[in-house]
């Protein structure tokens, strides 16, 4: 080992000396992609607690705000869209409510159902916090070129519509 090694090469070093009988070369991408996700959450989240949200209220927002006029969906249609159980999305809902950035009403067309809508305070909140986002994300991609920023977006495009189904 002349070089130093990244957190993932030192496990793969260490695994291929102990176990020389498995391949360990998935770990690179696989390990590589879990460390990288957690260090980009954890910058994204800083810029949510600036505007004093976690990561899964700054999804609903953002989910009610990019869906347009009048932002407004179902609670069940913004669990899907956030991907997280209706259980868990009351609590969001709850607390995005109790801060004044939504309101809940009965649906108009489902006697039974219910609306969430952005308020106006949620509406600037969200408007100001994604803007900041994006620029966030820019910051985060900074160090690829175009060129591979292009390249690698285009790879995690195939490789997770693998898994996933498209809407």
């Amino acid at each position: 080992m002349s070089e130093p090694l990244d957190h993932v090469a030192r496990i793969q070093w260490e695994w291929a000396r102990e176990r020389p009988d498995l391949d360990v070369s998935p770990q690179g991408v696989i390990g590589r992609l879990h460390r990288l996700a957690g260090h980009l959450t954890e910058q994204l989240c800083v810029v949510y607690r600036r505007y004093g949200l976690g990561e899964g209220e700054f999804d609903v927002l953002a989910t009610l705000r990019r869906g347009g006029a009048p932002f407004e969906r179902a609670p069940g249609e913004l669990a899907a869209f956030t991907m997280v159980t209706t259980g868990a999305m009351t609590k969001r809902l709850d607390r995005l409510e109790r801060d004044g950035l939504v309101t809940r009403r009965p649906s108009e067309s489902d006697g039974r159902g219910r609306v969430v809508a952005l308020t106006a305070a949620g509406r600037e909140l969200i408007d100001r916090a994604f803007a900041e986002h994006m620029r966030n994300e820019r910051r985060l991609l900074q160090d690829l070129s175009a060129e591979e920023a292009a390249l690698l977006e285009s790879l995690l495009t195939t490789w997770l519509a693998r898994f996933e189904t498209p809407h």
